[in-house]
């Protein structure tokens, strides 16, 4: 997995012109010798009569993964039954529009693309399609490999139970489980030709607790977005290895609980600099800089293993024009990325490093939100924000580095002030700690926190989350982009609509 080099990541509908492809996939995982699994008639037949339960993973043009799926009805499938019977011996006739449970027939991952948690991200979709259907729940057999080598001394129910408590690993169980499922009952005979199961398989369910009862009311799509921050601790490591160590601890985390996104804070990399101290201030700052594509590939391939999209904070770059800038990049879980840039940058940054100003100031499109970045000093300048909401921006993230109070609260009551004027949602992350070993890196304060425009639909205080000031932690929140919607037309005051752009307006000099 290691030595693959991944650009693209998509997740859509299969297609009949997938087939020879997918054909060629199967034949691989298939590997006992038989032809393939699935025909072209069960495929077309799949797609004809439930497009958006047939999906793929694709990447770079390859196609790696599948997920097929019909609709049945729950008393169907509630207590013992056989794939052969619930599939219509393979002829999906069972296929039911009308019927209340997505039950998935088929998964698979190419084995050289497993480990990049590739099909929890085509379980995820199937949990969004069964809320968009506003089905009960998500069904199917689940085998379980590994218990032939127990099935001499314990029964199929005692393993389940040590799967849960992780006193086994199942490959296909311990999956399921850590996907929300749970095992509704035990099977015989699900697959006749299991032997790795001993014949048995797991009735696996998800409930959707969106689902409501049919009624002619429309069931209004959900609109929230979880965004995590990294309050990162300023200590030594000697290698880019050691601290991406550290930052995947921290993607990991905030990927368990689910997070749309992940902001890490400004020049989170700067521990680093400890190596080039002997070089001075301006080439320490360089000798960083040359860690920043290297830094760009990794967080992409988190972004993509952990099905988040990454606010990598900001680091130096030299770019070609021989000047030194304040960048970060936006890595999204689809495997693409795009840079923004520190337009304003402060006189230390000056006079110590020898920074330069960018000139790209953009918003960028999300699979959940239109995203802006401001990099710290950025936030100071109203004019920037307001651009951005022009553009539709609904959430703007800030990473930032202070060292007093005193430079925290103007970050902080600026980034408040953003998110009141341009209604909007303001995400803010910081440093604590201090490198004693790191010339121009002196004591940091911060933070972290999550800021709403100030209505009767958000805290009255303006403040969706703070984090413990100057504590190593993380901090999760959940933002409703709805409630900006309402803001917008609704709210007791509308900063963006009352706007008198008869006498002023904000725009692009270039």
């Amino acid at each position: 997995m290691d030595s693959l080099k991944i650009n693209k990541v998509q997740l859509r509908n299969l297609q009949i012109e997938d087939y020879e492809q997918l054909a060629q996939s199967f034949t691989r995982v298939y590997t006992d010798g038989s032809d393939v699994f699935w025909t072209h008639k069960q495929i077309e037949k799949l797609i004809r009569i439930f497009p958006e339960g047939q999906i793929v993973t694709v990447v770079d043009e390859k196609i790696v993964g599948c997920a097929l799926s019909i609709i049945v009805n729950y008393d169907d499938v509630k207590n013992d039954h056989t794939y052969a019977q619930v599939t219509g011996k393979e002829s999906f006739n069972t296929h039911n529009p009308k019927g209340n449970i997505l039950y998935g027939i088929e998964v698979f991952i190419h084995p050289q693309y497993r480990g990049l948690r590739l099909a929890r991200r085509m379980y995820e979709y199937r949990k969004e399609l069964c809320e968009t259907l506003n089905l009960k729940a998500i069904m199917f057999g689940g085998r379980i490999p590994n218990y032939h080598k127990y099935a001499d001394q314990i029964r199929p129910k005692e393993y389940i139970d040590k799967v849960k408590q992780k006193e086994i690993f199942d490959p296909v169980l311990t999956f399921q489980l850590s996907n929300d499922f749970h095992v509704r009952k035990v099977m015989r005979n699900y697959l006749p030709n299991d032997e790795e199961s001993k014949h048995y398989a797991c009735l696996l369910q998800w409930d959707n607790i969106y689902y409501q009862e049919p009624t002619q009311d429309y069931v209004t799509p959900k609109t929230t977005v979880r965004v995590g921050l990294v309050q990162w601790q300023m200590r030594s490591y000697k290698t880019l290895d050691d601290l991406f160590e550290q930052v995947e601890f921290f993607v990991d985390a905030v990927s368990d609980y689910k997070s749309d996104f992940v902001l890490f804070p400004e020049y989170f990399n700067a521990p680093l600099m400890a190596k080039f101290n002997n070089e001075g201030e301006s080439q320490a700052i360089r000798g960083l800089a040359a860690y920043t594509e290297d830094i760009r590939e990794r967080f992409i391939k988190l972004a993509i293993s952990y099905n988040i999209n990454i606010v990598t904070g900001s680091m130096p770059l030299i770019k070609e024009d021989g000047l030194l800038y304040n960048v970060g990049f936006l890595c999204r879980r689809d495997g693409s990325y795009e840079m923004y840039e520190k337009l304003h940058v402060t006189p230390d940054e000056i006079k110590s490093w020898g920074l330069s100003g960018g000139k790209a100031l953009q918003t960028f499109d999300t699979d959940c939100a239109k995203i802006g970045v401001l990099i710290c000093y950025d936030v100071e300048f109203p004019e920037l924000s307001r651009i951005m909401a022009d553009q539709g921006m609904q959430i703007l993230f800030v990473p930032f580095l202070t060292d007093t109070q005193n430079a925290y609260s103007r970050v902080k009551v600026c980034a408040h002030a953003r998110a009141i004027e341009n209604e909007c949602f303001v995400v803010i992350a910081g440093s604590v700690g201090n490198l004693p070993r790191v010339h121009n890196m002196d004591i940091q304060y911060a933070q972290s926190g999550v800021f709403t425009p100030c209505d009767f639909a958000f805290p009255t205080d303006g403040k969706r989350a703070e984090a413990t000031p100057n504590t190593e932690m993380i901090l999760v929140s959940d933002v409703d982009l709805d409630l900006l919607n309402e803001l917008h037309t609704y709210g007791s005051v509308r900063n963006l609509k009352d706007r008198r752009s008869d006498l002023y307006e904000v725009r692009m000099k270039k």
